[in-house]
């Protein structure tokens, strides 16, 4: 049948041409170059929806998946494959990995594609160009394990322009946002590749919203990898492999790739041979993490380039003639280093298949097998000598030869030749060609770190920020972002100037140096080197040598292009192997080369940044070494420092053998940022009358970084010849130095004809001072002028001494240190460099705030100044007095009713005083009728009160009494005119004080209640009605009560047949819902009233002990404490609320009352934890989406953040003297924490763009920010009074870190989040919500470990948690 299908398909371009497209193509993927799909390829449809799932699919051949073989497969609409029928979508669709069942998931998230919003097309497919096409993208990834290939059948899912499930909103289009992704799964039966691709603009939306996450602004990112599901009956976690954690790196998932092409990813995933876990293609680097069932090794480092940020503002696409530079892709120093796939030309005339060689990671410097890191060295082979180009897609009479799958190319069935861009041509063929031979070997491409060469044109330009991690500057080319010279010139050498262009910067050497602008060197002047080489060799077939850190020194004398190099302690049978490799110092003297009239030597390209790659091939033996040299800049003597890594295997050559090379003579090519070069040479091994000869094979690749914004230079040669003579190589066993000396000259490639006379000046044979430049004249008369640092006349140069003729830029307080035609600045003892770093300022010692009275603390008497080290202080507040430290206030302990209450309070700065009444004796706390006096309180305060007034001013209340002696209810001040009432012994009963001339208060007996307290049902259905603007459509659900506010028994949807019975908290009882002509028997759950309506207890008060309270949608979950363990078997509810999404939460520990925010009521709300408390709302207006609250139980205040209104908001706890403290510079706030001891106010805003965590007092002032470096997504937030730590959840960067309330001290506790919600701190615990586990977790705060974890049955998300202690936190005010 499959034959029949492809018959009538439009038939794919001929697999060389794919061959050509694939190896040239680097540019991001095209939307039309997916592997072919649609209905007239026999694909099947998915139907449409929100949660659908193919039928099983059989499999003409098993596929082998991890270690099993599975005959069926099943397609799901989220973006996943499985090999058994999926499980509802809430069951793992918002869950992080691993499943729980079989995935292979390219774009796991909540898509819909009801309403023609996309499609999901999946089929079968054996037709030779979907295989050809599948087999060269894997042998591409895997050149060594995968070099032969050849698949059987292959699987293809594509996802095309499906969206985001959305809640639906009257009047609102849906959004424009839709992704394309496909899925190759390639099988011969016992190995089984996945394909992931990803084309440019095919992901639009990287990560969908819950389902219940209502109008909370949260989006879980998509999930991409594969997982083996439950790995036994024990449901134990099976091995799983993730390459996404965060939004950013789904993002990047079609701007990278493992494979070289943007947005293709390669994995092996299947295999009859042991396979541990999911293995990725390396050729762009190792992305991501595998997770095995037992412990691995981790051969796979985290995808830190997948994780870096390249906004969509910096991805540009350019036509074929622009320069292009790739992102970071190597894993374990992802922005120092790149690796890519090496798509070139060659100069040889025959053409030879191409072949594999190990790879070496140029940071580590150790070799890399090919089994485990397979970067692959393609090439395509060219009769044309003209050097080695960037293949740029092929054209045909204007035409490109992009690959179309939508109409059949050309006489599809012929051979035929296609032309290549510089002539020359490739065979095309039918059928998948087979496994290459060995055979010629293009090097990896290893540019300088920080950067990454142009590998073809049109591909992209992606700006990188310079906060990945690199040490070197990495530049942002983009016109949007333009830098200029005014804020960069720093990063131009000294002996540079910079120059600004259309699009940036560029720097350029001055008159007399030479280089790339970065680093500049004086012309004619002698340069040194130094640095480390490092190894492991195997000399012959027998010694395995291995060496660290052995020291290079270099010494070249630039105005005869003379390189002197020498490697000390490598070990003798390594460093008498390595004789014959004179291209290890060969690279100095290409670097400082004499320059023929129109060459240019290596430094002034490359500057003091590039990487060398070199593979020598010794004969007859076919023994291979790698060398890898990079250079890392200048030090401030001027001298280049290199680092270089030897690995392979060399022939052996017995001792007291000596090595003689003879002149030679090396093309080098040349294109952007990239030097190649490849050559072959002959040398003797002599011992007495033995004279062996012997021959070796040497590839290069130079690359490097050029500034792209200058104008283009006329076209200089694209290729230059390199003179090597006087060639020594000598190895001394009593020194135990390898040295070798070369003498170089470049200039344009040499005619085969008889040489005409050379000014002395480019052959080295001048006089001039090896310290002098060499100024060519007419014929082979020349001129000497001393380099720059020196003088003379040129044939005899001296040092400048710019230290003691005063030429030099070192300011007071300095030591100027002369070098060798240069010159450094030290500072004296006790000072330092200023911003110029010539300037030297004085070191003042560490100042002690405290001490010296330059600190902002209260004055003494209010406040002590802590002093932290250096000049950080801290400040608090004495016992007695409240607020910052730098602003204290009387405590007035007399409003706190600290006294007892037949006694007086006396309020003092900082203390307080209590006496007791007349009539009462005790201490003023305790006092106690004095039954000796015959008269009553009331008597004895009157008397009292009379007494006291002999004294001007006293004002005392002379209390009002009754004919009994009874205090009467009603007490007016004499003097003042204020009336209040009291109770019967006398005090003042609260809210009950009026004004001077208003009417006295009534104080009699409390009215009757004239109105209940509404109910849930009523609220509820109130909510509704505002919601449908009043009137509900026929359609629409709204509760039904009785007269007293319960549910009704039956309950219907509307005007329509649709009934169900409710028990008495509103919930439907299973098993009862009718269809249309029935109506269900509900018997009523609540007992009619006796004499009139009592509360409902709608609270199940918690048993006493510290226990957490958490949100769970429309109810608050209690979970009890025993220490801080988890008492998972006693958790319940403790409140249910239907119809709300509860977010905040937290508690009031003085009145014992939760509070919470509610995002589809928009409402504040509380509830005391006794028996039988009713819920009331205490904000009910201008909330839009209500999500932080914090409660200070010191000053009976709430605080909340409002992140639809982008405001944060406080007001009394009954919701009374509310007012906004700020609405600017808020874009997403979110969690909230109070410190009540001290007075500060943080929160967190999770704008996507520039996240942070602020801080101010409790009243609005001294806002500033605390945190926004190194933030992503902070959705908690909590204050530890014990600790005095700060500390935040953050879903971005997965962290759970801490930082003392100013900011220092800051620090991981935990790395390894996965989506944190909210957070508390109890003890020595964190406890956190989490929206991939539906839980809540805990975290010793000591050792940052995960202890415990509790998912609630009903599995929905949990938004705030608080802790409720037994009673409230006190701290020392001191403290």
């Amino acid at each position: 049948m499959r034959g029949d299908l492809a018959a009538g398909r439009p038939a794919l371009p001929s697999p060389p041409l794919l061959l050509l497209l694939l190896l040239s193509r680097v540019a991001a993927l095209h939307p039309g170059e997916l592997f072919p799909h649609g209905e007239l390829w026999g694909d099947q449809l998915l139907p449409e929806g929100d949660d659908e799932s193919s039928a099983a699919v059989k499999l003409a051949i098993p596929l082998r998946f991890y270690e099993a073989q599975f005959s069926n497969l099943y397609v799901g609409t989220n973006g996943i494959i499985s090999t058994q029928d999926f499980p509802r979508e809430t069951q793992y669709v918002d869950d992080d990995f691993p499943t729980d069942f079989p995935a292979i998931a390219p774009f796991l998230a909540d898509i819909d594609t009801s309403n023609g919003r996309g499609r999901v097309l999946y089929r079968e497919d054996t037709s030779p160009p979907v295989l050809g096409l599948a087999a060269r993208y894997v042998r591409a990834g895997f050149p060594r394990s995968a070099a032969r290939f050849t698949p059987t059948h292959v699987f293809l899912a594509t996802w095309e322009q499906v969206g985001a499930y959305e809640e639906v909103t009257r009047g609102a289009a849906p959004s424009g946002e839709l992704n394309t992704f496909q899925v190759v799964l390639a099988s011969d039966g016992s190995d089984t590749y996945a394909l992931f691709l990803y084309p440019a603009d095919g992901l639009q939306f990287f990560g969908t919203r819950p389902k219940e996450s209502y109008n909370v602004q949260l989006q879980l990112p998509a999930r991409v990898g594969f997982c083996r599901g439950e790995a036994d009956d024990l449901k134990r976690e099976g091995p799983y492999f993730s390459l996404t954690s965060t939004e950013q790196s789904v993002k990047n998932l079609y701007q990278l790739s493992n494979l070289g092409i943007p947005g293709v990813w390669a994995f092996h995933i299947g295999s009859a041979s042991p396979l541990d876990n999911v293995k990725p293609a390396t050729a762009g680097g190792e992305l991501s993490t595998a997770h095995s069932l037992a412990p691995l090794e981790r051969s796979f480092s985290h995808a830190a380039a997948l994780e870096s940020d390249y906004p969509e503002d910096n991805l540009d696409y350019y036509d074929g003639n622009e320069e292009v530079e790739y992102p970071p892709s190597e894993p374990e120093e992802a922005s120092n280093s790149h690796s890519s796939i090496d798509a070139a030309f060659h100069p040889e005339a025959d053409s030879e298949p191409a072949g594999e060689s190990a790879t070496l990671d140029p940071q580590t410097k150790q070799g890399v097998s090919l089994e485990e890191a397979e970067a692959p060295s393609l090439k395509v082979e060219s009769s044309d000598q003209t050097g080695t180009r960037s293949l740029a897609p092929p054209q045909v009479d204007g035409e490109s030869l992009a690959p179309s799958w939508d109409a059949p190319p050309p006489h599809p069935g012929n051979r035929s030749i296609q032309p290549l861009p510089g002539g020359g041509a490739v065979p095309s063929e039918r059928d998948v060609p087979p496994a290459h031979p060995e055979g010629d070997v293009v090097l990896p491409n290893y540019p300088v770190p920080g950067h990454t060469p142009p590998m073809s044109r049109g591909t992209y330009v992606v700006g990188v920020e310079d906060d990945i991690g690199s040490n070197t500057q990495v530049f942002t080319y983009n016109a949007a972002n333009k830098e200029t010279c005014e804020h960069n010139h720093g990063q131009c050498s000294r002996h540079a100037f910079c120059t600004d262009y259309a699009t940036g910067f560029c720097c350029h050497c001055q008159s007399s140096f030479y280089g790339n602008g970065k680093q500049c060197l004086p012309e004619g002047a002698p340069h040194r080197v130094n640095g480390k080489v490092s190894g492991h060799l195997r000399v012959g077939h027998t010694t395995a040598v291995r060496f660290t850190d052995m020291d290079l020194h270099a010494y070249v004398v630039g105005n005869d292009g003379r390189a002197y190099t020498a490697i000390s302690h490598i070990p003798q049978p390594a460093a008498q192997a390595l004789l014959p490799l004179t291209p290890i110092g060969g690279l100095f003297g290409w670097l400082f080369a004499l320059e023929k009239p129109g060459s240019e030597n290596g430094f002034s390209l490359t500057g003091a940044a590039f990487i060398h790659d070199m593979e020598v091939t010794f004969y007859p033996g076919e023994e291979r070494v790698h060398i890898t040299q990079i250079a890392e800049g200048l030090d401030q003597e001027n001298y280049l420092s290199i680092k270089t890594n030897i690995e392979g295997q060399v022939p052996y050559i017995p001792a007291n053998f000596t090595a003689h090379v003879s002149p030679y003579k090396e093309l080098y090519h040349y294109s952007d940022s990239a030097v190649t070069s490849t050559s072959s040479r002959d040398y003797s091994l002599t011992f007495g009358a033995i004279n062996q000869t012997r021959s070796y094979r040497v590839q290069q690749n130079i690359t490097y970084q050029v500034c792209r914004h200058a104008p283009r230079h006329p076209a200089g040669p694209t290729t230059q010849q390199l003179n090597v003579d006087r060639v020594f190589a000598l190895y001394s066993d009593e020194e135990r130095v390898l040295r070798f000396a070369v003498t170089n000259q470049i200039g344009p490639v040499e005619e085969d004809s008889d040489p005409a006379p050379v000014n002395p000046c480019y052959d080295g044979s001048h006089t001039c001072d090896t310290t002098a430049r060499c100024h060519p004249g007419t014929g082979v008369d020349y001129t000497c002028e001393c380099a720059s640092g020196y003088q003379g006349d040129g044939r005899s140069c001296v040092d400048v001494n710019e230290c003691a003729t005063g030429f030099h830029r070192c300011g007071p307080n300095s030591v100027c240190i002369n070098l060798p035609g240069s010159y450094r600045c030290e500072c004296r003892s006790g000072y330092e460099f200023a911003d110029d770093q010539h300037t030297c300022i004085l070191i003042a010692p560490p100042p002690n705030p405290c001490e010296d009275g330059s600190h902002t603390c209260a004055p003494a008497g209010q406040a002590r100044c802590i002093h932290h080290g250096g000049s950080t202080f801290s400040c608090a507040c004495l016992p007695g007095y409240t607020g910052t430290g730098h602003q204290c206030s009387d405590v007035d302990e007399c409003s706190e009713n600290r006294c007892h209450p037949s006694a007086t309070c006396y309020n003092t700065p900082g203390s307080f005083s209590c006496r007791c009444h007349p009539g009462y004796h005790g201490d003023g706390f305790q006092c106690t009728p004095d039954l000796t006096s015959g008269l009553k309180p009331c008597e004895h305060q009157q008397r009292y009160a009379r007494a006291q007034h002999a004294y001007p001013g006293a004002g005392l209340h002379v209390p009002q009494c009754d004919e009994q002696g009874n205090f009467l209810p009603l007490q007016c001040h004499g003097s003042m005119g204020f009336c209040w009432c009291v109770d019967q012994d006398g005090n003042e009963v609260p809210g009950t004080r009026t004004a001077p001339g208003s009417a006295p208060p009534h104080c009699g007996p409390p009215p009757e209640p004239t109105q209940r307290p509404r109910t849930v049902c009523e609220r509820w259905r109130e909510n509704l009605l505002e919601h449908y603007g009043g009137s509900p459509r026929d359609d629409q659900y709204v509760p039904q009560c009785d007269d007293l506010g319960h549910f009704t028994p039956l309950q219907c949807h509307g005007k329509s047949d649709f009934c169900w019975c409710v028990d008495k908290d509103g919930r439907e009882v299973q098993g009862t819902r009718s269809q249309p002509g029935t109506t269900p028997a509900c018997i009523p759950t609540v007992a009619p009233p006796t004499v009139r309506p009592t509360p409902r207890p709608d609270v199940t008060p918690p048993a006493v002990g510290t226990f957490l309270l958490y949100a769970q949608g429309q109810q608050i979950g209690h979970l009890p404490l025993n220490g801080t363990s988890l008492q998972k078997d006693a958790a319940k509810t403790l409140l249910s609320l239907h119809g709300s999404i509860v977010v905040g939460i937290d508690y009031d520990c003085r009145e014992r009352m939760v509070y919470w925010t509610d995002v589809a009521g928009r409402t504040i709300s509380r509830a005391s934890l006794e028996l039988g408390a009713e819920p009331e709302t205490i904000v009910n207006s201008g909330l839009i989406s209500p999500e932080g609250l914090a409660i200070d139980h010191f000053r009976r205040t709430m605080y909340w953040t409002d992140s639809g209104l982008d405001k944060i908001e406080r007001a009394r706890l009954d919701g009374s003297e509310r007012n906004v403290l700020f609405h600017t510079d808020l874009v997403n706030p979110r969690a909230i924490a109070v410190d009540p001891i001290r007075g500060n106010l943080y929160w967190t805003d999770w704008n996507r763009e520039a996240p942070k965590i602020e801080t101010s007092s409790l009243d609005g002032e001294n806002r500033r920010i605390l945190i926004n470096k190194d933030i992503g997504l902070p959705n908690g937030l909590t204050f530890d009074p014990f600790s005095k730590l700060l500390c935040w959840a953050d879903a971005g960067t997965k962290k759970l870190e801490c930082t003392l309330p100013d900011g220092t001290g800051r620090r991981v506790i935990q790395n390894n989040l996965n989506y944190p919600f909210s957070i508390v701190s109890y003890a020595d615990h964190f406890y956190h919500t989490d929206w991939r586990r539906d839980g809540v977790i805990s975290v010793n705060k000591d050792s940052g470990q995960f202890t415990d974890e509790y998912l609630p049955e009903q599995r929905s998300h949990l938004y705030g948690i608080t802790a409720v202690y037994p009673y409230c936190p006190t701290v020392n005010r001191t403290m």
